[in-house]
């Protein structure tokens, strides 16, 4: 979805983004969506382990079986 933006539509956002925003509270939201998405990344990776993690039992119970 976003690989059809290219490079004019992008500097489109940005440019509506500053205007909306101001040049003062763009850092702001940048350092906050970069928060947020480590978090979300974090979380994810975390989840993942979790369910790996719960299959590996599960296939060890059964082969002990």
């Amino acid at each position: 979805m976003l690989s059809n933006i290219g490079v004019p539509g992008l500097i489109l956002i940005l440019v509506l983004a500053l205007i909306i925003f101001g040049p003062k509270k763009l850092p702001e939201i940048g350092r906050a969506f970069g928060e947020t998405l480590r978090e979300f990344k974090k979380s994810t990776r975390d989840l993942t382990s979790d369910v790996m993690d719960e299959l590996e039992q599960d296939t060890k119970k059964k082969t002990v079986k």
